[in-house]
């Protein structure tokens, strides 16, 4: 019994002999992403825009059953994500100008069932005629950005944000960041024709 103690106490003392331990630092993901070059797009649409050349991959269709309307898609592979646009034409001025406001904030404000927060920012821009809203939703919503912009008498476009991914905030932060210069830029630069 006392020499198995007496290992013990060895064993005890020569584990007790070694470098004090030192905690890691946390790690935090660094993604790099080019820096943003712009080229004009020019659509069969009633509006043009500069799009991120990293976007490879455009689509435009006519939208089913509407008069006038576009939805357009701008892919972003290497990010694994794509801005969603439709474009709607104003006929009914007032009427049709109001709901397409309303649904356009009833659209993000479904977000907050899952968004940690929703931050609003207008946009105006009198000599373009080009006003609007952008949304950046916080958290684990489905879409983290969402925008509008009209001329409020014969357009109204509006945009979204998606990744191929379940939505994980902290995982897609540094690309919907990214993103949201690029829909901030396309805010920036729509004309109507």
């Amino acid at each position: 019994m006392k020499n198995s103690l007496l290992v013990l106490l060895i064993l005890v003392i020569c584990m007790a002999c070694g470098q004090d331990p030192v905690p890691k630092p946390n790690a935090h993901l660094r993604l790099e992403y080019p820096e943003a070059n712009y080229q004009k797009l020019q659509l069969d649409l009633p509006f043009n825009l500069e799009k991120n050349l990293i976007a490879t991959n455009v689509e435009t269709k006519p939208l089913q059953g509407e008069t006038k309307s576009y939805g357009v898609t701008l892919q972003y592979p290497s990010i694994k994500g794509a801005i969603y646009l439709t474009y709607k034409s104003i006929d009914n001025k007032e009427e049709n100008l109001m709901a397409f406001l309303r649904d356009a904030q009833k659209f993000t404000q479904e977000h907050t069932k899952k968004a940690d927060e929703i931050i609003e920012q207008v946009y105006e821009n009198n000599e373009r005629r080009v006003y609007g809203m952008i949304y950046e939703v916080g958290g684990n919503a489905a879409s983290q950005s969402q925008f509008y912009v009209t001329d409020s008498t014969n357009h109204f476009l509006t945009g979204s944000l998606y990744f191929y991914a379940k939505p994980n905030y902290d995982s897609i932060y540094p690309a919907a960041k990214y993103l949201e210069k690029d829909i901030k830029h396309i805010m920036e630069t729509v004309s109507w024709k």
